[in-house]
């Protein structure tokens, strides 16, 4: 009987012993949904192309990263969502491009207690941090930072009323929001407010109750190529006052379709759009940098864009939290989802391509204003100013 046990002791701890190791082999799985395709296609697809480039391996596990098209839509993004959740069994879901379908997975991934890490803009996606909004941070800039910047730029201009004209969804009321209770607090009045949807072919009748109040400025509120639709209306119409833009437009296929329309535009952006002309001591620059040679070496000089860079820095979140809740849970369990949402909601000092994430509690982006940057557009470029 002894000698039994002995040699069935013996089958079956090497069984255990790779059961073991299966189980701390166990893959980290990231879920991705990004609009490559429909309006937002210019935001979400070098948002696709940068997981091409990010680490295969975070904490010593295998990455997986399951990569789904949105096509700019809130319903497909939901879809996707429950989908990276259900079947593929997800730790961790990344995106949406744009504000509206980040803002409709909120549910989705608060209800299932997975972590998300958006790749949109607006700051409702993250505050307040209330029972849903505990699952879930972002790596763009708020629009409130880049509000403060604009208007602190257009009050040292001098100027003192502006138009705004923004997308009629979460983006562009976001920013009306953000911008409208800046400006008042800071005296600049705003003239005219209006809306258009990313699909426009024309935005005449807004453009020209715009001009009607003759406003020392005017805001586009709008991302990707659907913001130049303004710009050269404005253009067409004579307009002669400065334009700013928001940075959701910080990319080259905004300057190929807006062209000469642009030439002199004003908009804040995140370091990295800029980073080889940032100061040798920006606390960014390094990795900036980092981020923009490795997309260049693929994609060629001057193919880059800030949007790629917040698919990037969601990785960055990644590689400084999947370590941490490792020590408590392994991938695949409701425990590891668990400790990975407390491990982001503690990075701290992670250096990305747009600034220095600290998350806390209470603030699920992380960033400060080392994240923003003032840049025109001369000679078809960016320049920092």
């Amino acid at each position: 009987m002894k000698l039994k046990l002995k040699l069935l002791a013996l089958l079956v701890a090497p069984a255990l012993a790779l059961g073991a190791t299966q189980a701390v082999a166990q893959d980290l799985k990231v879920g991705v949904t990004v609009s490559a395709t429909g309006p937002a296609a210019s935001l979400g697809i070098p948002e696709r192309n940068t997981f091409a480039l990010v680490p295969q391996t975070i904490g010593g596990r295998k990455v997986q990263y399951i990569i789904l098209d949105d096509a700019s839509d809130t319903t497909s993004a939901v879809k996707n969502t429950r989908k990276l959740i259900s079947e593929d069994k997800v730790d961790v879901v990344v995106g949406s491009t744009v504000t509206p379908n980040s803002l409709a997975m909120i549910d989705v991934v608060a209800e299932a207690e997975v972590p998300m890490i958006a790749m949109a803009a607006s700051s409702r996606i993250v505050e307040p941090v209330d029972a849903k909004r505990r699952w879930v941070y972002k790596t763009p800039q708020n629009d409130q930072m880049m509000a403060v910047v604009i208007v602190g730029h257009m009050l040292s201009k001098g100027i003192k009323t502006v138009g705004f004209i923004g997308f009629a969804d979460a983006y562009g009321e976001g920013w009306w929001n953000e911008f409208s209770k800046i400006a008042e607090a800071r005296g600049l009045k705003v003239a005219a407010s209006e809306r258009y949807q990313r699909t426009d072919t024309s935005v005449t009748g807004q453009i020209l109750k715009i001009m009607s109040g003759n406003p020392d400025a005017v805001l586009i509120a709008g991302s990707g190529t659907p913001a130049a639709l303004p710009q050269k209306a404005l253009k067409e119409r004579g307009y002669k006052g400065q334009i700013y833009q928001t940075h959701g437009v910080a990319n080259r296929d905004f300057l190929r379709v807006c062209g000469k329309d642009c030439e002199g535009t004003w908009l804040p952006a995140g370091p990295m759009l800029v980073a080889r002309q940032l100061p040798a001591d920006h606390p960014v620059k390094k990795s900036a940098l980092t981020y923009v040679e490795a997309y260049e070496k693929v994609h060629g000089k001057d193919s880059v864009s800030t949007f790629g860079g917040h698919a990037w820095d969601a990785v960055v979140l990644l590689q400084a939290a999947v370590p941490v809740a490792l020590k408590k849970a392994q991938p695949g369990t409701k425990e590891f989802r668990a400790a990975l949402r407390d491990a982001l909601e503690g990075v701290k000092n992670a250096a990305g391509a747009h600034g220095i994430f600290n998350m806390s509690p209470t603030d699920h982006l992380g960033l400060d204003q080392r994240a923003a940057v003032m840049v025109q557009i001369v000679g078809g470029d960016w320049k920092m100013q």
